[in-house]
């Protein structure tokens, strides 16, 4: 391999030749070969946007001369459109303020805007770092690029998947079932009620997630070392958000209290939260789904859900609820990435955290991986899935909860003694009513009806079952 010779403020330093990166950049790659995780895309084509935006400001404030500002510009669309991606190759466990990557794209930056204008008339420090500290860039880099992976990844995807379950609550909306608590027969209920439930869900956590977005759009450039703004212009932070507005077309504001945005990471951490009640709810989805297409024939297998791939390398015709176990996977790495985001959020002392590229680490994980597993689940299972009614008409039939309406006619006790009855001798409902002599058989055809027990203030449209 070919190098050239780079030099920072401790010395000499050989740089391959086919880089452009400088000295700090490679005395990190060489210093912290520590685990396998590379700083995230997000981040380097969130710091491509902001000295992109810090340039245009710094321009506009007079801080930095057309030419040196347009090439940082230039040099800034490579990196967001992600053509400078192999520059970018320092490892998430690095120092905790993340200083080594800024200055990777602050050299990066310098090195291919020098090598487009034809001169070196950038300094990676002096130009590409103009009004600004890793100490402001690095958590602005970050909010960047979590507010663009929800909005443009995350919600997305929960839309999606929504969209799916919209359907099939339409679709199952008369289908009468037995209801369980408990993972015992209870209440009946329509399929297309209990998948309600599972849309509900969804439009609540996007809820929750949208409202998270309001801290991470404030962005704490401009405070540069300790929050004070020193060797930055007054209006820099201002101007420097709404450039970053501007680019990514998502609304981004100047942090009020720099010295809170340099130190607190809590607006991450909120965002998380809801993230990982994502996360919960999917599990609860997943699960749900996987004990309803349990079978075929041993199961409850009141859902059919679409067969992807041999289940068993021993055994046969064997099939498995795949989308199910790997999205509830994912939703167990996105619980342990919060104990993560919270931990880091703990840390760090006085005027900065120092735990913020494990943290934004672990937060974009977790969005990616939401993301990625819901569209998976979606276009490999929940689309595809179907209400076994055959099965479903026979759980029902031999659900002894049905025998709650009985309750207002006969009294809680003696309704008890009707299903322990039928249940003890094998009989249906019917049979152990007339036996115990509470009502008559056409008394008890009267009053429990599936139908009018999943719409109880109001007619239902049919009853799919009847009562043997």
């Amino acid at each position: 391999m070919e190098y050239r010779i780079e030099h920072d403020t401790m010395g000499e330093v050989k740089v391959p030749t086919d880089k452009y990166w400088g000295a700090q950049t490679q005395r990190s790659y060489e210093n912290f070969r520590i685990g396998r995780e590379k700083m995230p895309v997000e981040i380097v084509r969130a710091f491509g946007i902001l000295k992109k935006a810090a340039a245009l400001s710094n321009m506009e404030l007079g801080m930095l001369d057309k030419k040196r500002g347009e090439a940082i510009v230039r040099s800034c669309d490579e990196v967001i459109d992600g053509g400078l991606d192999d520059n970018f190759p320092l490892v998430v466990y690095q120092t905790g303020s993340g200083t080594q990557t800024n200055m990777n794209a602050n050299e990066v930056i310098a090195g291919r805007g020098n090598e487009m204008a034809g001169e070196k008339i950038l300094h990676p420090n002096d130009h590409v770092n103009k009004s600004q500290s890793s100490n402001d860039t690095f958590p602005t880099a970050m909010h960047i690029a979590a507010v663009v992976a929800i909005e443009d990844q995350l919600i997305p995807a929960i839309s999606k998947l929504k969209k799916t379950f919209i359907r099939l609550e339409v679709e199952n909306k008369d289908i009468i079932k037995c209801g369980r608590t408990h993972l015992q027969d209870a209440t009946p209920l329509t399929l297309g009620q209990e998948i309600s439930g599972w849309r509900n869900m969804l439009e609540q956590s996007e809820l929750m997630i949208k409202n998270s977005l309001t801290g991470i759009r404030q962005l704490a450039i401009g405070g540069t070392a300790v929050g004070t703004g020193l060797n930055a212009h007054k209006d820099f932070g201002i101007l420097t958000a709404q450039k970053v507005s501007e680019i990514t077309g998502k609304k981004f504001i100047s942090e009020d209290n720099k010295f809170h945005g340099l130190t607190s990471k809590d607006a991450l951490v909120f965002a998380h939260g809801a993230i990982k009640a994502l996360a919960c709810n999917l599990m609860k989805i997943a699960n749900d789904v996987r004990w309803l297409s349990s079978g075929p024939r041993c199961g409850i297998g009141e859902l059919i859900i679409p067969e992807n791939e041999p289940g068993s390398s021993i055994m046969p015709g064997k099939v498995n609820p795949t989308q199910c176990e790997a999205l509830t996977m994912a939703c167990v790495q996105v619980m342990g990435n919060d104990v993560a985001v919270g931990l880091a959020a703990s840390q760090g002392n006085f005027q900065l955290n120092v735990y913020m590229p494990v943290l934004i680490y672990n937060f974009l994980e977790s969005v990616n991986l939401m993301a990625t597993a819901m569209v998976s689940f979606n276009d490999n299972c929940a689309i595809g899935i179907r209400a076994n009614i055959e099965k479903i008409d026979e759980n029902m039939k031999k659900s002894l909860m049905l025998v709650t309406s009985l309750n207002p006619h006969i009294g809680y006790e003696n309704a008890a003694k009707v299903a322990k009855l039928a249940h003890k001798e094998n009989i249906n409902l019917r049979e152990a009513v007339v036996k115990l002599g509470f009502m008559t058989e056409q008394e008890f055809d009267k009053i429990v009806v599936p139908a009018d027990m999943v719409h109880p203030n109001g007619n239902a449209a049919f009853s799919l079952l009847s009562i043997q």
